[in-house]
């Protein structure tokens, strides 16, 4: 079944911009889809071991608003030429992808428990070419934006209406890749493109300020030509709805930036916001106390 949504904006009394087809139990829907992304993404890191937790965690959320009304897709035909198409440049975190693309069918649930492990679908980093529903191969890090900015001017050229979603990390945009990408796209006009920085402030070494410090990246890619909107709470559901639709109604010619300030390992208190939560061991005791918090969370929606 293809999806696709049309949805129209107006303010709610909670001061939401919502659409006319976000209802109370859609708002529901996307955040029980959300902790299901966590619950499914770390019971396939656990089954090999150890994975980047962190931050698959962190994009949960913006990865459920994509995949219940913002993107068009087809399950049964992940090649289907209308559909729109996601880059997650930040690679390492497919383990959310992949929980993601499962729960909505591109392909068997059981392929989660054989991540990384011989004759598996599922390396630790996605691949268009081993899994359905996958729209670029992820590997060195800041490559995915200037993929994304190609697809989008594809796009344009061939006057193509599909739109192209990029997901980006803060570590990664220490990359100077990421930058020269910031400046081709607005060069082009490309507001087909609608991307993201999880900016959840934590990269594998350490914090992102005490490497790195990338300042305000709102200010940056603003700077850069770009459309830009600062959540400041990137985990929340109806607000990165707000802004894709935003997003995909203004009429500036630019590309968007969605800046999404998140919590790494949102859900499991025994790494969240913490310095270990990159890439941590996850044993199967962990993982039953981590699935019990989950499942806390959910059960409070």
């Amino acid at each position: 079944m293809k999806v696709s949504f049309q949805l129209n904006i107006f303010i709610n009394g909670e001061g939401y911009i919502v659409s006319e087809k976000l209802t109370e139990d859609h708002i529901k829907d996307m955040r029980r889809f959300s902790w299901q992304i966590r619950m499914e993404a770390i019971r396939c890191i656990a089954a090999f071991g150890l994975g980047h937790v962190g931050g698959s965690m962190s994009v949960a959320d913006v990865l459920s608003v994509l995949y219940n009304g913002e993107m068009k897709f087809d399950p049964s035909d992940p090649q289907w030429e209308e559909r729109d198409l996601l880059v997650l440049s930040k690679g390492h975190c497919a383990p959310a992808l992949y929980a993601t693309l499962a729960l909505k069918g591109f392909f068997p649930m059981e392929w989660l428990k054989t991540m990384n492990k011989n004759g598996t679908h599922l390396p630790s980093h996605a691949d268009r070419l081993l899994v359905p529903g996958i729209d670029m191969s992820a590997g060195s890090l800041g490559q995915g934006g200037s993929v994304a900015a190609g697809m989008a001017l594809a796009f344009k050229l061939d006057k193509k209406p599909n739109n192209v979603y990029l997901i980006l990390g803060d570590g990664e945009s220490q990359e100077g890749q990421v930058w020269e990408m910031a400046l081709f796209a607005p060069q082009h006009h490309l507001d087909n493109l609608i991307a993201f920085v999880d900016y959840n402030k934590l990269q594998l070494d350490g914090f992102c300020d005490d490497i790195c410090a990338m300042g305000d990246m709102a200010a940056k890619f603003e700077d850069f030509g770009w459309f830009v909107q600062n959540l400041e709470d990137g985990n929340d559901v109806v607000a990165i709805h707000e802004a894709i639709e935003t997003a995909k109604t203004q009429t500036t010619g630019k590309p968007s930036m969605i800046v999404l300030n998140t919590v790494k390992g949102l859900g499991w208190s025994e790494i969240q916001g913490k310095t270990n939560s990159h890439a941590p061991a996850v044993s199967p005791q962990q993982l039953e106390e981590a699935l019990a918090e989950l499942q806390r969370h959910y059960d409070a929606i």
